[in-house]
Formats: structure tokens, sequence, C-alpha cells
């Protein structure tokens, strides 16, 4: 075990255990924050989160290759542990899990856990793969810690709910806590990705947030969902994208098309700028 100002830096699952056991002997709850690392101010309004439901923190950093496509960043992904490291000091975690590879996925390792329905449309259907990755990850790390409370970003929403449905299927004991987008001053929402973008598709980027707005607005007033998304597209290929992957109007629980004002509604869009995909929600208001 390794220590920088303060935060445990803990590398195998024996350890992470070792260290937990200690703050549950203790009598404290335990929250945990799973993250990629390149981490910038929304990861860091988690674990300030995480500390307000919880006695301690423990944040994970982890580049999971099986949620990567064989074309994606996966090698070129930012990594920055050690500056990562002092963020999340200076936010309140206490320990951080930076595991290897080979320490998540042993020789032999076969097991995968897939959530259907939710996880096989939008960003199931663009990025084949990706949720069984994300829910055989972030499964390992929930039964390896057994914290009392998870929390994780509402900027990656299809994934908050891809999460909240394999912990009430497998009925693992643990509470997930969504937390708001933090976004740029001009809207942008933050994602580790924006490093990608040139300073022209920066300008443009918010373009992306500001359509979704009005999109979520004018179906709430009773606008044709299927119509809004077509406009969206077309507003977002004006602005520069390159492409649009989706534009959508969704039930906000089950992801299925939003049947209308009865049930709570989520805008959600992912489109390319350059090299970066970008992913946004918003609620219907």
């Amino acid at each position: 075990m390794t220590a920088t100002n303060g935060l445990a830096i803990v590398r195998t699952v024996a350890d992470l255990r070792a260290h937990l056991g200690d703050w549950r002997r203790a009598s404290g709850s335990i929250g945990l924050v799973p993250t990629m690392g390149a981490l910038h101010e929304g990861h860091l309004t988690l674990i300030r989160r995480a500390r307000e439901l919880s006695d301690h923190v423990c944040a994970t950093l982890f580049v999971n290759p099986t949620q990567f496509g064989p074309n994606e960043d996966f090698a070129v992904y930012p990594r920055d542990e050690a500056g990562d490291a002092v963020k999340l000091a200076d936010a309140g975690a206490t320990l951080m899990f930076a595991p290897t590879v080979e320490e998540m996925y042993p020789e032999g390792d076969a097991t995968r856990v897939s959530v259907e329905r939710i996880g096989e449309m939008l960003e199931g259907e663009f990025r084949p793969g990706f949720f069984t990755g994300v829910a055989t990850v972030v499964a390992r790390l929930l039964i390896q810690a057994l914290p009392d409370v998870a929390v994780f970003g509402e900027k990656d929403y299809q994934q908050l709910q891809v999460i909240r449905r394999m912990v009430a299927d497998l009925h693992l004991p643990v509470h997930i806590e969504g937390a708001p987008t933090i976004r740029e001053d001009d809207g942008l929402a933050m994602s580790s990705r924006n490093a990608y973008l040139t300073p022209e598709e920066r300008r443009a980027a918010p373009a992306l947030y500001r359509t979704i707005g009005t999109v979520a607005g004018n179906v709430a007033r009773g606008e044709n969902p299927d119509a809004q998304s077509r406009w969206a597209t077309e507003i977002l290929t004006r602005c520069g994208f390159a492409k649009v992957d989706y534009v959508t109007v969704r039930d906000a629980e089950t992801l299925q098309p939003w049947p209308g004002p009865m049930r709570p509604g989520r805008v959600l869009a992912a489109a390319w700028l350059g090299r970066a995909r970008l992913i946004d929600n918003v609620p219907v208001a």
C-alpha cells in the first residue's frame, strides 16, 4: 500500500478488502465512486457527494478494457494517476483502488454480466458490447468493495440506469446514487474525452446541450418527439457535428420511447465532433 496526501492507494482486491474491513469494524459506512481516471470537476463532485452520504470514500481508478470496442480509444484514453490521486485526496476520498487489468481479469476469466433490453438500445446499439463491459466491471467493483452507497453521474445517464437495473436484478446490497451533470460555463457537459476537441470544435460543442434543451422544452409543450429529433439532427449538423448517432426522447427509467407526460422523460443524444464522441442528456421539463 502507498499513500499520497493522506490518500491510501491499494492495487489488489485483498488489500482493498483489508482496508475496507478496518472501516467496517469501526462501524463506518462506505461510499464508492468508480472512475476511469483523467479526473475533472464532474468526478470530484461525485466524491464530495459520496462523502456527504458515507463516513469513508473509496474511489476506483481503472480504465476498463472490456467496455472499449476494437476501433475505440482504449490505448490513448487519458491517464494521469499521480494527478488524479492529488485531486481525490483534496476532494475527500481516503482510499484509491487502482488495480491492474490482470487483477480485475485474471487468467482464465470467463464471466460477463449482460443487462438485456435497457443495455441493448442507444449506446448499446452504437457500441456493441459496451454495457456488458460496464456491467461486468461495476458488478466486480461492487462485490469487491461491498459499499453502502455507490455514486455515478447522470451525464452517463443510460449507464446509470443499466447499473440500477443490474443492482436490482442481482439483489446487490448497495444504494446507487445519481449525481447531476456538471457543466462548463457554456453548458458543455464535463468529460475526459473533451480533451480530444480542437479549439474550433470546442467552440461548437455547446450546441449539443442547447439543442437538446430546446427539444426537452418543446416536447414538454406537446411537440412531436420524432419531429423534434429530426430537427435536432439538422441543427447539430449545421453547427459542425460530423455525425449524429441519435437524439431521442425516452422514458426516464426504462429508456423505452417516451409515452408522454404521464411518465418522466429524458432527451438523450450522442454526436461526433472530430474524433470526440459527445453524449449528453436533459430531463423533459
